[in-house]
Parts: C-alpha cells; structure tokens; sequence
C-alpha cells in the first residue's frame, strides 16, 4: 500500500493549521496567578470554526493600552498663577510614588503574555528625571538629567518576566517640560521634575517589521504658563504577519481642545492617504466614539472602521466598550468607565472575501483586572483585538 499520498495529505493539514498559528511557540511556562485569572471569551474561538471551515483566515492580535503617567498631569498645567506650581508638583509626585508603575506594568505585562498580540501600541510611556536642588524657579538654566523612572525600561522588564519576547519598533518623544517641586518650607528648598512623554510600538519576536516612521503633530496646545506647547504624535511601522503586509499606526490625540484634536487627525489622516497596504490604526484618540464625537466621525468618515461595533465576543460588563476614566489615584472602588476613546481602527481594503471577523476585548473594566494591592493597572482601560481576515493568498 503507497502511504505517501496520505502522509502528504495529513502533513499539508498540518501546515494549514498551524503556519499562521498566534501563539508563541517559546512561551509555555504560566505563573500561577496566570493560571487561577477567570478564563474569558478571548480564548475560545469555537465560534469561529464555522466560519474557518468556509475562508482561509489569517489572525492579526493587536493591542492598545495609554499606561498612565500615574499621577494628575492636568492639575498642575491647570494652574494659572506660578506661585502655585511648585505645591501642585510636590502632590502630584507623591501620587505618582503611589501609584507604582512597576506594580501596574507587571499586570499589564501578564494580560499581554494572555492575549500575545502580534503589535502594541502604548501611550503616556514616561520618563521622570529629578534634580536636587533645583533650578526651574531661576529659569532652569540646566535640565534635570538622574533618572527617577524609565516607563519603557520597567514595562520591557516586567514583559521579560514573564517571558515576554517584544521589540521596541518606533518610539515618539512628545511633551518635555521640567517644574520645580517644593520639598521644604523651613528653609524654603525646591527640587526639580522633569518629565518626557512618548509614546511606543512593540512587535512580538518573529513578526518582521520595516520603515518606522515617528512624528509630532503640526497642531499643538500652547500652556501659556508654563511657556510650552503640548506635543502629540505618533509611530507607523510595517509589520508582515502570516506572510501578509500591514501598516500599524499607533498614536494618542490632544484632549478636551476639539479643533486641536481635530487638526491632529487630519495631519494623521492625510499621513496614511496614500498608504497601500492595510491599516490598523490604534490609540487614545480622546474622542469619545460612543457620542460620535467630531474627531471619531472624520477617521470614520475617511474609509477608517472601528472594530468595537463589530465585535463578535462578548462583553456583559461593559457592552459599550468604555475604556476611560478611572480615579488619578487608580483605587476607586466602583467602576465608572463612561467613555469609548480607546480605539483600533482598520481600512476596509483588508477584507478580500468572506466576513472580516473580529473579537474586542477590554482590560482593564472588571474588579478582578486589578493589581495585587487592588489597584486598576491605567486609568485607561487597554483594548486588544484579534482580527481573523479572511485573506486572498496571490
């Protein structure tokens, strides 16, 4: 009997099945808190298997997370008389100290080893530099350079943890302003923070990635009071996954100033134009796309899909996708996520034949989502995406 034709038969089943496999084939050891989280729709894709029967699929994992700087920014850029800063500063560092970045990041850190998207996108990565004394209150003749908290290295850390392999693929510095912080009445001393805002896309080890491209937006928030504009911007990269080209974009919009905001989209929009290859677009984009707000309507209106609408999971706790706010100090008891600004986006080109099937998954919105001490990891709920697409191999 000639077993070669079964032998090719059953080794051809094999490849189909798992070349385009999402897991990662060097990460199989769980912890035991790994174990024991409540398994959710996120895992089980027996729904999908109808649908995998009639299209070849390629799945795309995507996550999106603004990790908190983890303290009240606005309150201290609120402030219009400068006598004040410096008190505003020394409250706004101590929540920062409170609210344990390396605490949070090693949750968010398990939640990625849960979900392994193939591409991240992070806001509000921050680097916190002190100086002792200070000099902000002369002018700030020279900037704060000892390093207080690298946001970036603490989350690659706590990724390596947990034996999370990822690449840091482009990275954007926005915002960089230093303030001086009272530390002592009697006699009257400052210290210096400076803090540098970026924002950050990380591709899994395996997924081939080319041309980044970083920018700040034209449009910027002026802070008279301090003398500086707010910067925004993002990070674009293409990634190849399961053999197929995309254009990941990740970015974090001015907020509550809609005409800035809305002229930061359009840079952003105009940016991915021309743009060929399939677009996944994901970020804070502080517009609530639950109120179709204007700056949600104009990505909508320019060939841009939210992929929240179309989700095919579940979620009861939270069916409008809310991914904002929880409390400055991450320890509110009751959840009151009351907004959907959180959002992944993908061009419509990515559907070739067949339904584009979609699960969305937010973190970040249940009591059990929390750290150790009981603390939410953000005060933006992260959202990750598992995108199965229905793919034309040419």
């Amino acid at each position: 009997m000639n077993l070669k034709p079964l032998f090719y038969m059953i080794l051809g089943a094999f490849l189909v099945l798992f070349s385009c496999d999402d897991t990662d084939s060097s990460v199989s050891t769980k912890f035991p808190d790994e174990q024991n989280m409540a398994s959710d729709e996120w895992d089980d894709d027996a729904d999908w298997a109808l649908e995998k029967r009639r299209h070849r699929y390629e799945k795309v994992t995507v996550m999106t997370w603004n990790v908190y700087v983890g303290t009240d920014v606005d309150k201290v850029l609120a402030a219009q008389n400068p006598d004040e800063i410096p008190v505003l500063v020394a409250e706004a560092f101590a929540l920062l100290q409170q609210t344990n970045f390396a605490e949070r990041a090693d949750f968010m850190a398990k939640e990625i080893a849960r979900k392994k998207p193939h591409l991240i996108g992070l806001q509000e990565i921050s680097k916190i530099l002190l100086q002792s004394p200070g000099d902000a209150h002369q002018g700030n003749p020279v900037q704060a350079t000892d390093v207080y908290q690298d946001f970036l290295e603490i989350f690659m850390a706590a990724l390596h943890h947990h034996r999370q392999h990822y690449s840091m693929a482009g990275i954007i510095q926005n915002t960089d302003v230093e303030v001086p912080m009272l530390v002592s009445v009697d006699p009257l001393a400052f210290d210096d923070v400076r803090l540098i805002d970026y924002d950050v896309v990380l591709v899994r080890n395996g997924v081939e990635y080319s041309n980044v491209v970083t920018a700040n937006y034209n449009a910027r928030l002026p802070i008279s009071t301090f003398g500086i504009d707010i910067l925004r911007g993002y990070v674009a990269v293409d990634a190849k996954i399961c053999g197929n080209d995309y254009r990941f974009v990740s970015t974090h919009l001015e907020s509550d100033y809609d005409p800035i905001q809305l002229a930061q989209a359009s840079e952003l929009i105009g940016y991915l134009q021309t743009e060929t290859k399939p677009v996944i677009l994901v970020g804070d984009f502080n517009s609530n796309a639950a109120l179709d707000e204007a700056t949600y309507q104009f990505i909508s209106e320019n060939d841009f899909v939210e992929t929240w609408p179309l989700n095919h999971g579940w979620n009861h706790q939270n069916p409008d996708g809310f991914t904002a706010p929880h409390d400055p100090d991450l320890r509110n008891t009751d959840i009151h996520l009351a907004e959907r600004i959180d959002l992944v986006f993908f061009r419509p080109e990515m559907q070739s034949n067949g339904e584009l099937l979609i699960k969305s998954r937010v973190i970040g919105d249940e009591y059990r989502e929390r750290t150790r001490s009981k603390m939410w990891p953000s005060d933006h709920a992260g959202v990750a995406v598992k995108l199965a697409i229905p793919y034309k191999r040419h």
